[in-house]
């Protein structure tokens, strides 16, 4: 029993405080930094810290170099009071946006070219009609700068794919599409039954930029098998790539969100699950991140099933 419950009562109610600070300084690494954040001074967020480790009995922050890392015990705690604590400091424009509804607010949503021009027109569309005054911003970007508004909160989320997720983020896959060989009609690799990697050797490829995820895909499962190959062509964009592959410039590796039935006319198609593996996309969010209202309304539209979408979906693709 203990000796003095009131007191003990009236600390835990100022917790937020020493938590605050906490997850200040393990996001910044500093607290000078993080008492800047905080609008205090360093003594006083020093003292903060010292009095949640004295509490909890462990070590939460070490210094490493002149940075502040987390301590195992750090790391654990901070995963569980993160959201706790931008949950709280966010309640107040919670609170409005449950007052006013998704009608007057605005969602920020990160996604690269292909994302946007395959997958995303049917939500984009469904969330609209839900949501008609919800004003939608969709910053066209890939790789690190989308990364880099996720982390500094200037988008709600992120759609897309990735191959491998960084520790500060949640990736929650969705659909997976199936790699593709694209041939212009009549090119002597569609006459193969028994399609073999080593038979795209000789055949030059035309793949989007070197920074993008798919050309450090293909250069893996090649060098992977120790198979050469050659880059014809590199150029952006999935639609100007199938546009030089049926001008007979070179094949393709792509992925099947970006394949319809007109492109089965005018292409010669082949699945290469069997070397490649499969690209899945999905929702994209900082880790301990508070989703407003209207970005878990978009994030469950994402989900499959969540309306008939069978114009964009018609190849190459299966739910997860």
């Amino acid at each position: 029993m203990l000796k003095n419950p009131a007191q003990r009562f009236y600390y835990k109610g100022d917790r937020l405080k020493p938590l605050r600070a906490f997850c200040q300084a393990a996001r910044l690494g500093s607290i000078s930094r993080a008492a800047e954040a905080l609008f205090l001074s360093q003594p006083a967020v020093t003292l903060q810290l010292q009095a949640l480790e004295r509490d909890l009995q462990v070590r939460l922050l070490e210094r490493s170099g002149r940075r502040l890392t987390l301590t195992r015990e750090g790391s654990a705690l901070y995963e569980l009071a993160r959201p706790l604590v931008e949950g709280l400091d966010g309640l107040d424009g919670e609170f409005r946006n449950k007052l006013k509804g998704l009608e007057a607010s605005e969602l920020h949503v990160a996604a690269g070219s292909s994302t946007i021009l395959y997958l995303l027109p049917a939500i984009v569309q469904a969330f609209k009609q839900a949501h008609p005054t919800v004003q939608l911003v969709l910053h066209n970007v890939t790789g690190k700068d989308g990364l880099a508004l996720l982390r500094s909160d200037a988008v709600d989320l992120a759609v897309g794919s990735m191959l491998d997720v960084p520790t500060d983020l949640s990736y929650a896959p969705v659909y997976s599409f199936d790699p593709m060989l694209i041939m212009a009609k009549g090119h002597p690799l569609s006459k193969k039954e028994n399609l073999q990697l080593e038979d795209l050797s000789p055949h030059g490829l035309i793949l989007p930029p070197k920074r993008l995820t798919t050309w450090r895909l293909v250069d893996l499962v090649f060098q992977q098998r120790r198979v050469p190959y050659t880059v014809a062509l590199e150029v952006g964009g999935w639609e100007v790539i199938k546009q030089y592959v049926a001008m007979g410039l070179g094949i393709s590796i792509v992925t099947g969100i970006c394949l319809n039935e007109a492109d089965h006319e005018k292409l010669e198609i082949r699945n290469l699950r069997d070397y490649f593996p499969p690209r899945s996309y999905g929702v994209v969010v900082r880790k301990g991140k508070f989703l407003s209202p209207q970005a878990r309304a978009f994030s469950d539209l994402v989900k499959p099933g969540a309306f008939e979408r069978n114009d964009y979906f018609e190849s190459g693709h299966s739910d997860r």
